[in-house]
């Protein structure tokens, strides 16, 4: 007896290594807990590309690399500055929280990459292109109008089309080099109400187009939200982009919708999608792709699978966000690409060279919040926990100025230094609300203070917690746990923020020794 019960629990023991093991070595869904929306994919050899939307923040329209469809990491932007306006430069009151440049779309075409954008800022539409996607540099084009959730599509007979629109769908010619509209083209309406196959009634019209050609047959993606359903995806097919088109729902699980299709060197299909996920953002899954009867057949069963059968994720740091000490040597990058500021910069007033090893932010002007001062220095934050960290030099900002780390979205938080005339302070803010109101103050008498942000992303759990340090050793929680919610006003998932501006007087400054980033929470609450 005791023979057999050992036998049958070394093999409970066997197969749950095995299993533990090839879990180990799988790749789990979401491929990238952050927030990357509107991806868009091509396959050039064995390497995967990929473009995303950051709207209001500069450099923008990001570009990231893999090998496996699992492991991305930056490598350039297509560009430093959409636009010298108001809204972008975050000037006589404007802003352009989220909006700036919206869904892209990727190609590579006769050895020349294109990506294209469009903004509800500007007006226009813009297409980025280079001969090397991933050191550039970018030449950039635009035109009127603005094309809403366009797709550029190089057809075989050698004519270049965008197709645009939500639900009624419609597609416009382009000059042979995709750089301007061309002479003399109308715009066509190719699909009435692409939403007619989920039966959106009152609810989001079909959007987000990506359309592509698989052995002959085009496919055009879309995302639909039908009233009192879920995000769903919608594909249709033709012989000819004029139609007449077929449609059908593609997927309707968990919410995960607008992409499109990537194939594999080895000949596997897969659909890259996103996930609204509360305060984290749009976090991207991977589904497998058969085909059955012409038709792309999305997930398994219907259903987005938990794992796939790709390599495991070797984690978001540091390809996708990054610890940064601000030590340069001679060649580097003034900012790694892990960063974006928040709205373009005044780069007159930033710096990592005049103070060996620090980042420093100066203030420019006076401002009466946070979201609308500039040179806010922000990165993603990741699930299913994050924490960052910073240490902050207080001593040169002036009666009046504020300096510390931030949750950035509009219900921000933030922890710093409050500097007034009788000394300074380390103070919490919060905009849980909707409106800021200061929840603690504790004096500070010495210049330098740890200041740390832990996120707490699972089960949509949405909670960050701020806390302070004087050593770097002992930590002390303050304020109050903020929560976390994805708004639509600024429709991006909550940043890491380093920030400094002042409320009365310039001339002051705030030198940051680090930031760190870690993808887990420690036991201080």
């Amino acid at each position: 007896m005791k023979n057999k019960l050992f036998r049958y629990g070394l093999l409970v023991s066997t197969l749950l290594f095995r299993y533990m093991t090839v879990e180990a070595q799988t790749a789990h869904n979401p491929i990238i807990f952050a927030d990357v929306p509107d991806m868009a994919m091509i396959r050039v050899g064995n390497t995967y590309y990929m473009s995303s939307t950051t709207m209001h923040l500069s450099p923008g329209l990001p570009i990231m690399k893999s090998k496996d469809l699992v492991n991305w990491q930056l490598v350039s932007y297509a560009y430093d500055t959409l636009a010298n306006v108001d809204a972008l430069n975050l000037t006589n009151g404007k802003s352009t929280y989220g909006r700036g440049s919206w869904a892209s779309s990727l190609r590579y075409h006769n050895g020349t990459y294109y990506v294209t954008t469009f903004a509800q800022t500007t007006g226009k539409t813009y297409v980025y292109t280079t001969k090397d996607i991933e050191k550039g540099p970018w030449k950039e084009a635009s035109f009127s109008p603005s094309y809403h959730d366009h797709s550029l599509f190089f057809d075989d007979d050698g004519r270049v089309y965008m197709l645009y629109g939500a639900g009624k769908l419609k597609s416009v010619e382009l000059n042979a080099d995709a750089l301007g509209v061309k002479p003399g083209t109308t715009e066509q309406v190719i699909i009435e109400n692409a939403s007619t196959p989920s039966g959106t009634g009152g609810g989001l019209p079909a959007e987000g187009s990506q359309l592509f050609k698989v052995k002959g047959t085009y496919y055009l993606f879309n995302i639909t939200w039908p009233k009192g359903g879920m995000r769903t995806v919608v594909i249709h097919r033709a012989d000819k982009l004029t139609g007449p088109w077929e449609g059908r729902v593609a997927l309707q699980d968990l919410g995960v919708a607008q992409g499109g299709l990537i194939d594999t060197p080895d000949g596997k299909w897969y659909a890259y999608l996103f996930r609204d996920f509360g305060g984290v953002g749009r976090i991207p899954y991977l589904l497998p792709v058969t085909w059955e009867d012409g038709w792309p057949v999305l997930g398994v069963n219907g259903k987005v699978p938990e794992m796939l059968d790709l390599p495991a994720s070797k984690g978001l740091i540091p390809g996708i966000v990054a610890s940064d000490e601000f030590t340069r040597k001679k060649g580097d990058p003034a900012l790694p690409l892990v960063w974006q500021w928040n709205h373009n910069p005044d780069n007159s007033l930033w710096s990592v060279s005049e103070r060996k090893g620090y980042l420093r932010l100066k203030t420019g002007r006076a401002d009466t919040s946070f979201v609308m001062a500039r040179n806010t220095l922000t990165q993603r934050t990741i699930g299913p926990e994050s924490t960052g960290a910073t240490l902050l030099d207080a001593s040169n900002l002036k009666p009046g100025d504020f300096a510390g780390l931030s949750l950035l979205q509009k219900n921000y938080g933030l922890v710093g230094v409050k500097a007034e005339a009788d000394g300074k302070s380390i103070v919490m803010v919060s905009a849980g609300s909707g409106k800021a109101v200061e929840l603690q103050r504790v004096p500070l008498k010495q210049k330098m203070v740890y200041l740390k942000a832990e996120c707490d992303f699972k089960d949509r759990k949405d909670l960050v917690h701020f806390f302070y340090s004087l050593d770097g050793k002992a930590w002390t929680l303050i304020g109050e746990p903020l929560k976390m919610p994805y708004t639509i006003p600024h429709f991006m998932g909550y940043r890491f923020g380093l920030f400094t501006y002042a409320t009365r007087q310039t001339g002051g400054f705030a030198d940051f020794d680090y930031f760190r980033i870690d993808s887990s929470l420690s036991a201080e609450k």
